[in-house]
């Protein structure tokens, strides 16, 4: 798929560690979902991920070596993928595992070519990343950064959403 996504409603909120990605991630979430949309995420991580506690019967499920484990209750389940060796899952697999949904939020995921926003901090000492990223679309601050696109304060998260909901995604062959 070379880089696009399967989905059209994708959007990414990047920035280094520590900008508040999760925060308005998740206030963006809140804000679509508020306004009756159905919205998923995909969050990306560094670090070792485990949702699964040792003993718990899942647990030994995906330790006596399945590669899938789905652990299913009245409220919800989860589906525990084991990668055993293989490599990381791009964010396109990732979306297409996704169920029906109007919009996918994703966080991270900075290197991939999807519609993004970076959230940016006065006192962040690294280079933004939209200097060298052309799909960074908008830029969320506590400053007035000096970015080409629309620049919002990092808590004018309706503003921000309905800046997503009214951004048109340039067509193949666009930039």
């Amino acid at each position: 798929m070379g880089g696009e996504t399967p989905y059209v409603n994708v959007i990414g909120i990047v920035g280094w560690k520590n900008s508040g990605k999760t925060t308005l991630a998740s206030a963006l979430i809140r804000e679509l979902s508020d306004r009756g949309l159905v919205v998923s995420s995909i969050k990306h991580a560094h670090h070792q991920v485990d949702v699964d506690q040792p003993g718990t019967d899942s647990y030994k499920h995906r330790n006596a070596g399945a590669q899938e484990v789905i652990l299913a209750g009245g409220q919800r389940f989860a589906i525990m993928h084991e990668l055993r060796g293989t490599r990381e899952p791009g964010l396109d697999e990732l979306l297409a595992r996704l169920g029906p949904c109007d919009w996918v939020v994703v966080e991270g995921f900075k290197t991939h070519s999807h519609q993004k926003i970076e959230v940016l901090r006065q006192d962040g000492s690294r280079t933004p990343l939209y200097l060298e990223d052309a799909s960074v679309i908008a830029v969320a601050a506590d400053y007035a950064a000096d970015f080409s696109g629309p620049v919002f304060d990092l808590n004018d998260v309706s503003g921000i959403a309905d800046f997503v909901l009214s951004y048109e995604k340039p067509t193949s062959g666009e930039s």
